[in-house]
C-alpha cells in the first residue's frame, strides 16, 4: 500500500496471518502445569564454608528460618486487570529462585509488590518467619530486601564510592559524610561477597557489566539479604553473563537469597535452584531445573514451542536502500560518539549492529532517524541526501524505527491505544485529514494493527500504560510495518518481552524482510542478531570494527569481538 494509506486488503495480508496463525493461544493453563512444591527445609546458612564478616548482610543466627521469603494469597487488580490472582511463593534461604513468564503473567507486578513499589490488595508477606508490611521501598529495605532494575539507576559523573553511598551516606557527628567509614564498608562488602570494584573509578568509565556489579553492591551495601534482579542478563555480552552467574554463585554460597526474573531459558536453567511459572497472573508450576528442559518451560508459559531466531532464505536484493558514507557524531563535550561510519543495507536485508552498550550504536541509529546531527559524512536514503533533513522529513519519505526505549520514545502511556498508534505518524493518513487529527482513521488503523499483530487489548481506548511490556512491544512493530517503510531501524526490538511476544516480533520481521525491507537492526541479545541478520557489523567505540558472516558465528564469537578479543572480519 502507499505510504500513509489505509491497511492493505486482506489478500495482501495473507503471508503475515499465516505467519501468525501459530501464535495465538488458549488463555488456559495447560494440564501439564505443575502446582507449587513446597517442601521445607532446614536453613542454608549455617553451611561450612560461609565466610564469617562484620557486616550486617546475613540471616541471623538465633534460629534457622526455613524460607527468606513466602508470599501468600498475593492479589493485585488493576482498572480492567488482575495482575496477579492468589500468588503463593516460597523462597528458601540461600538460593536462587527464577521467575518466569510472558509479558502480562505478573512477575514485575509481584516483584514490585515485594520491593514497596506497590500494595498488594489481598495476601501477606513473611521475611524470614516474620510478616511484614511493605508500604514503600524503605520498607523493603529496612527488612533486608533490595532490588537492582533492568535499567541501571547510577550517576555517570559520580564514582564508584559516591553512587554507592548516595541516599545512604555515613555521618559524622557534624553531618558531613564520612568518606573513610563509607570506604571502610565498601571494602569489607566487596572482600564477602567476591565482589571487587575501584571505589574512585567515575561510572562513566565502566563496563556495562561493571556497573551492574556497582548496583549489586549498592543493595549490599545498605544490608540486603534478598536480592531481586529484573532481567539481570539483557545487557550483557556472554562473558558477563558468565562472570555474572560466578558473582550470583558467590552471593548464594555467602548466604544471600536471589529473586531474579529472565526471559532466557537456558540462563535460568544453568543458575537458578528454583523456578517459578507464572501465567495470567498465577503460579501455574514451581519446578527445579534437573526436572525440565527449555521447551518444557515454554509450554508451562505460554502454552507453545520455543521460539528461534532462525532465518531461513536469502531476499537480499541489490538495490541499496540505506546508505551512510562518513557518519560521524560528536557530543557536545566533544566525545566522538560515532566515528567515520559507513555501511550500506539493500533491500530484503537485514544487517546487525553489535557491541557492548555505550559504544556509539544508539547515536548511530540517532543520527540516521534525525535526533542526533551528524557532525560528519553523509545519510542517503532510496539516493536521496537527507542528512540534514528533519525528522519528519525521514519518517514520511519511509524510514520506519523502534526505539530502543518503548517508554521514552515510542509510546505515550497515559493516553488511549490509537494516539499511541499514532505517534510517528500522526501528520499522515489515516491519522490525519489536512491539518487535523483524523480520529475515526486512527482507531480504524489501530484496530487493524491490534488484530493482525495480535496485540492483546480488549479495547483500542485502553491507556498505553495498562498494557504488558510484550504487547506495547507488538503495537510498535505493528504501527511501524503497517505503514510499508523502506528501511526500518529497529534498536533492541524484543528487549524485555517474553518468548511469545519475541516469537511475534521475529515472524513480523522476517515476513516485512521477504517483502523487501531494509532493516538495520542493533540488539543485545547476541542470538537473536545472529539468527535474524545477513551480516553483522561490530562497533566499538564508535568505529565498525569487524563484519561478519553469522552463517559462520556462535554467540561466544560474536561477544569476543564486541569486547577486541575477536580477529577483525572482512570489510563491507
Amino acid at each position: 500500500m502507499a505510504l500513509g494509506t489505509r491497511p492493505p486488503a486482506a489478500s495482501s495480508t495473507t503471508s503475515l496471518r499465516s505467519l501468525r496463525s501459530s501464535r495465538h493461544r488458549s488463555s488456559t493453563a495447560r494440564s501439564s502445569c505443575r502446582p507449587i512444591r513446597r517442601r521445607r527445609r532446614t536453613s542454608r546458612t549455617g553451611r561450612a564454608g560461609r565466610r564469617a564478616t562484620s557486616v550486617p548482610l546475613f540471616v541471623s543466627e538465633e534460629r534457622p528460618v526455613p524460607y527468606a521469603i513466602e508470599l501468600t494469597g498475593i492479589t493485585k487488580r488493576f482498572p480492567g486487570v488482575v495482575a496477579n490472582e492468589q500468588v503463593s511463593l516460597a523462597v528458601e534461604v540461600g538460593e536462587i529462585h527464577a521467575i518466569c513468564g510472558e509479558n502480562g503473567a505478573g512477575k514485575s507486578t509481584l516483584m514490585k509488590i515485594l520491593y514497596g513499589m506497590q500494595p498488594a490488595d489481598e495476601g501477606a508477606i513473611r521475611v524470614f518467619d516474620k510478616e511484614v508490611h511493605l508500604g514503600s521501598p524503605t520498607d523493603a529495605i529496612a527488612a533486608g530486601i533490595g532490588m537492582v532494575h533492568q535499567h541501571f539507576m547510577l550517576a555517570d559523573q559520580l564514582t564508584v564510592l559516591e553512587n554507592v553511598i548516595l541516599g545512604a551516606e555515613p555521618t559524622r557527628s557534624a553531618g558531613r559524610i564520612d568518606f573513610a567509614r563509607a570506604r571502610a564498608h565498601l571494602r569489607e562488602v566487596g572482600q564477602a561477597y567476591g565482589l571487587t570494584v575501584d571505589p574512585d573509578d567515575r561510572v562513566e568509565t565502566l563496563e556495562v557489566g561493571e556497573r551492574q556489579r556497582v548496583e549489586i553492591i549498592k543493595v549490599l551495601f545498605r544490608g540486603a539479604r534478598i536480592l531481586i534482579l529484573d532481567e539481570p542478563t539483557a545487557v550483557l555480552v556472554p562473558q558477563e553473563v558468565e562472570e555474572l552467574f560466578r558473582n550470583l554463585r558467590g552471593l548464594k554460597s555467602a548466604g544471600t537469597t536471589i529473586i531474579f526474573i529472565d526471559h532466557k531459558l537456558d540462563e535460568v536453567l544453568e543458575v537458578a535452584d528454583t523456578i517459578t511459572v507464572l501465567r495470567q497472573g498465577r503460579s501455574v508450576a514451581t519446578v527445579k531445573p534437573g526436572d525440565v528442559t527449555a521447551p518444557d518451560l515454554a509450554e508451562l508459559m505460554i502454552g507453545s514451542e520455543l521460539p528461534t531466531a532462525q532465518t531461513i532464505g536469502v531476499t537480499v536484493t541489490d538495490e541499496v536502500a540505506l546508505e551512510v558514507k562518513g557518519l560521524t557524531v560528536v557530543e557536545e563535550d566533544g566525545r566522538v560518539v560515532v566515528d567515520d561510519v559507513s555501511l550500506r543495507v539493500r533491500r530484503g536485508e537485514v544487517l546487525g549492529i553489535a557491541g557492548v552498550e555505550g559504544n556509539g550504536q544508539a547515536e548511530l541509529i540517532a543520527a540516521i532517524i534525525g535526533t542526533a546531527a551528524a557532525t560528519a559524512g553523509t545519510i542517503l536514503f532510496l539516493g536521496e541526501d537527507v542528512t540534514h533533513a528533519t525528522v519528519r522529513h525521514r519518517r514520511e519519505a519511509g524510514i520506519g524505527y523502534i526505539p530502543h526505549d518503548r517508554h521514552r520514545e515510542g509510546l505515550l502511556l497515559q493516553a488511549p491505544l490509537w494516539e499511541s498508534a499514532a505517534l510517528g505518524h500522526q501528520t499522515r493518513a489515516p491519522f490525519a485529514k489536512g491539518l487535523f487529527v483524523d480520529r475515526a482513521g486512527a482507531r480504524e488503523r489501530t484496530e487493524w494493527v491490534r488484530r493482525e499483530f495480535d496485540v492483546r487489548t480488549p479495547s483500542v481506548e485502553v491507556a498505553t500504560h495498562a498494557l504488558s511490556g510484550g504487547n506495547q512491544q507488538k503495537l510498535i512493530v505493528g504501527r511501524e510495518l503497517a505503514a510499508e517503510p523502506a528501511v526500518l531501524l529497529a534498536a533492541h526490538p524484543t528487549r524485555g518481552i517474553d518468548v511469545g511476544a519475541q516469537a511475534a516480533v521475529w515472524d513480523d520481521m522476517r515476513a516485512a524482510r521477504a517483502a523487501g525491507l531494509a532493516t538495520l537492526l542493533v540488539s543485545a541479545d547476541l542470538d537473536e542478531l545472529i539468527g535474524l541478520s545477513d551480516t553483522i557489523a561490530v562497533m566499538m567505540r564508535g568505529r565498525l570494527v569487524a563484519m561478519l558472516d553469522p552463517a559462520t558465528l556462535t554467540a561466544r564469537e560474536l561477544g569476543a569481538h564486541m569486547t577486541g578479543a575477536g580477529v577483525r572480519g572482512d570489510s563491507r
